[in-house]
């Protein structure tokens, strides 16, 4: 014999309310006491009530989604950000689509298509270098989604975004090897139209000129922020007649490239050279030797960036652009040591 499914009226008699209450209980919690939203989940549990939230979503006309645009998925560093962004989901009903942007900058329909509302109610970006066509219709306010941006942010100041003090971590990590007695530094840079290469980068260099040192322009290493190109950094440095005795790699995954290419070739850090990263990244702590580095509260930077586009979405308006900037934070660890003549 088939079960009737549970309705709302049987939460209502179970919890001892309306059904108005039962309703927003569920669907806006902080309006009710605490004691009743209890009452109501209870009563929902026991009965085995589920909302639909598909109707609830074509009442509000929303898609009950949002979307997140990562630059690379293979990136680890992205990983503890998007678990933030989980964190602040699992308080509402909003699902999350992960859309990985490599494919947008060969085909940028992919992701062009989550500018309608009909596709996602909000989009958090965490890729700094989106197509210009990609902004114009964002920042347009011809029925687009709300976008934040989330550890990277677009130069352009349209968009409300979340990110760490990048200039200020820089600044740490010269700081630290100058006070190791470090006079020739190094930086291996990330991308060259990014924003984050830019900020560290400046930040790099504004602390090197206030402790009176000269960054030696064949001391400089462009890179991408992988592995591949931190390997290729420590064969440019290998080549060197005169080479830094210390590196800041603007990512830990450059970092991890750059140690282990020069183990490669007998080269010991930090004996013959201290590297300093930047992210702390779960194997920072791990990989031998451990990694000096600036800690990035990812998770952070995940949950306020969520939270902050719930904030638009319920709005449903034009707010004003918020620029929230979190701290950092030097960890030491054993890839650095003391200069020695």
């Amino acid at each position: 014999m088939e079960t009737k499914a549970p309705k709302i009226t049987d939460v209502a008699r179970l919890a001892g309310v309306s059904t108005a209450t039962v309703s927003r209980a569920l669907s806006k919690p902080e309006t009710v006491a605490e004691s009743t939203r209890n009452a109501v989940l209870a009563a929902a549990e026991k009965s085995g009530y589920r909302v639909n939230l598909s109707a609830r979503n074509l009442r509000r006309q929303r898609t009950g989604a949002i979307v997140v645009l990562v630059p690379n998925l293979g990136n680890p560093f992205f990983s503890e950000i998007l678990a933030g962004i989980e964190t602040a989901l699992s308080e509402v009903d909003i699902n999350m689509l992960v859309v990985d942007t490599r494919q947008a900058h060969t085909k940028p329909q992919l992701v062009r298509e989550y500018l309608h509302a009909t596709r996602a109610d909000g989009i958090i970006a965490l890729d700094g270098s989106l197509p210009d066509e990609f902004l114009s219709v964002a920042s347009s306010g011809n029925g687009a989604p709300p976008i934040i941006f989330a550890c990277e942010w677009t130069p352009r100041g349209e968009f409300s975004s979340v990110r760490t003090n990048n200039a200020c971590g820089a600044g740490m990590a010269i700081g630290h090897l100058a006070e190791l007695g470090h006079r020739r530094i190094g930086i291996l840079t990330g991308p060259q139209d990014n924003v984050l290469t830019h900020t560290r980068s400046a930040g790099a260099r504004e602390e090197m000129a206030k402790r009176g040192l000269t960054l030696d322009p064949s001391h400089v290493f462009n890179g991408d922020f992988s592995l591949e190109s931190g390997a290729r950094a420590a064969q440019a440095w290998l080549a060197l007649g005169l080479r830094p005795s210390a590196l800041f790699c603007q990512s830990d995954q450059m970092a991890f490239g750059f140690i282990s290419e020069l183990a490669r070739h007998g080269v010991s850090v930090p004996n013959d050279v201290s590297v300093v990263g930047f992210d702390d990244i779960g194997i920072a702590s791990r990989f031998i030797p451990a990694l000096t580095t600036v800690h990035q509260p990812r998770q952070q930077l995940g949950l306020y960036a969520a939270r902050m586009l719930f904030d638009h979405i319920r709005t449903n308006a034009s707010p004003a652009i918020e620029t929230t900037i979190l701290d950092v934070e030097l960890i030491v660890r054993d890839s650095t040591r003391e200069f020695a003549s």
